[in-house]
């Protein structure tokens, strides 16, 4: 019988290409064979990108808003013609629940409108500096765009870099993480089905390991690298641009401390907080990574919160009853047991998680763990754990949440819960962090900007600041006269 599983090809100059033997993907939660893509080379990767200048360079596509709006407008309409392919492919590929994977592709759907709707109002501004003598300035497409999308939110992640590179003019190559290549490539059909998309504007090259990233890092014909995913690798990546000195807008990883003082609603702070904590299994950077709680309701906190983890259902995506979904894969399961290990050493476990036992138990899923620490030296509160695990710190003061707040180096997103204020409003101000939710936790659109301070990452995206890493600002001047 002929393989009826779903290739993920590669696609540069508007054409379907493959390459070498094909490779799995699997579904974390069961660990069966969901597809196959065809890693992309070094070889595809340069090819994708002087393609992408080509057309760059002699195309109208940088000088044509209405057509970028056409095209964004028409991807969104496919998206969402496709939106409960989409969500079914990401809850089998990705391992997230159904309603996160659903959640995840209507979002991409509102960024990819959004930019849509910036892209015939991308604005420069014109000033007299003396009698008859004007200055102009131009906001220009930067050029080619390399967009590194990573594994935990393949569909969202991509269009919010995706989305305003288009809307500035940039043409572009993709990097989709291995991980979720299946996805990619129905997010890519999406595209490539637009009937005013020119070819060679959108380009796509599969990874497997890190050859074709570290090509578009290195290649002359990218201008712009835009990022998510690991400080770590955003660091490898700054060194290996330097050369060619390109652009980078990186949003990197996260640390999110919760700040919950004596005064809050402890029923609201728990209910958004065990969403804010799992959600995506905690695999997403801006997941609430430190709960730190005033000392007088420590203990009343840690019982209400604990109960909450404990009663989190733990199960496959597709299953209605679940809330939690699996972790991307085995390795990262092993990684997250060995950190609950640590944490008891290290700590104090409140709560233990584990691997689901029984019918789960092919699945990469662990089940959420709270620990108590006060060391925040360790590297379990320093480093980004990216898994169902919560640390609890306390603090005596506002002055002492500030410094525990701010005491890591990273700097993506916090919560503040408070009834007072006027505190929610020093506290806001204080934490260095690119976001800052008050009274909940994980708030994200198209419209407000998100990004980090420090070792959470450079520029930002979502909204209109999202443009600014794919434009570049020219200074015409002429010197006209009076009349």
């Amino acid at each position: 019988m002929a393989n009826t599983l779903p290739e993920a090809r590669n696609y540069i100059d508007g054409e379907w290409l493959g390459g070498g033997a094909a490779l799995d993907s699997r579904n974390p939660a069961d660990g069966k064979v969901l597809g196959t893509y065809v890693p992309g080379t070094r070889a595809l990767a340069d090819q994708a990108a002087a393609v992408a200048r080509e057309t760059f360079e002699r195309s109208a596509w940088a000088s044509s808003p209405r057509l970028r709006a056409a095209v964004l407008f028409e991807f969104a309409d496919r998206l969402e013609a496709a939106k409960e392919e989409i969500a079914d492919l990401v809850v089998a590929e990705n391992g997230k629940l159904r309603r996160e994977a659903l959640g995840e592709t209507m979002g991409a759907i509102s960024e990819a409108r959004y930019y849509g709707g910036l892209a015939r109002t991308v604005l420069g501004r014109t000033m007299e500096t003396a009698p008859g003598n004007f200055s102009m300035m131009n906001r220009e497409a930067a050029g080619v765009a390399a967009i590194i999308v990573p594994w935990n939110a393949p569909v969202t992640l991509l269009v919010r870099s995706l989305g305003p590179a288009l809307a500035a003019g940039c043409t572009t190559v993709i990097k989709p993480a291995p991980q979720t290549p299946l996805i990619h490539a129905r997010v890519m059909r999406c595209l490539a089905e637009c009937p005013s998309l020119p070819k060679g504007v959108v380009n796509s090259v599969n990874e497997h390991g890190s050859e074709v990233g570290e090509a578009l890092v290195a290649s002359n014909d990218i201008d712009v690298i835009s990022f998510t995913g690991s400080s770590a690798t955003g660091k490898r990546i700054m060194a290996g641009a330097a050369p060619t000195l390109k652009r980078l807008s990186l949003e990197l990883g996260g640390k999110a401390p919760a700040v919950v003082f004596a005064d809050a609603d402890l029923d609201q702070a728990c209910r958004e907080l065990t969403g804010g904590a799992l959600t995506m299994a905690g695999q997403i950077c801006i997941a609430a990574a430190r709960f730190l709680v005033e000392k007088s309701v420590e203990k009343e906190f840690t019982d209400r919160i604990k109960a909450a983890f404990s009663a989190v259902r733990v199960g496959p995506g597709a299953d209605p009853q679940s809330q939690m979904g699996s972790l991307i894969d085995h390795p990262n399961q092993d990684r997250v047991l060995r950190l609950i290990e640590r944490a008891g050493d290290e700590g104090e476990l409140v709560l233990k998680g584990g691997p689901a036992a029984g019918a789960l138990s092919a699945g990469a899923f662990v089940t959420p763990s709270l620990f108590r620490i006060e060391d925040v030296n360790s590297d379990l509160v320093q480093e980004e754990l990216f898994g169902p695990i919560v640390s609890i710190e306390t603090f005596a003061d506002e002055a002492e949440a500030v410094a525990k707040a701010n005491a890591t180096r990273y700097g993506l997103a916090a919560s503040v819960f408070t009834r007072d204020l006027n505190r929610s409003m020093r506290m806001s101000r204080a934490i260095r962090s690119g976001t800052v939710w008050l009274n909940c936790h994980g708030r994200l659109f198209a419209e407000g900007e998100t990004g980090g301070y420090r070792h959470s990452g450079l520029g930002r995206l979502h909204g209109v600041e999202g443009l600014n890493d794919f434009l570049e600002t020219k200074h015409v001047y002429l010197e006209a006269g009076t009349a």
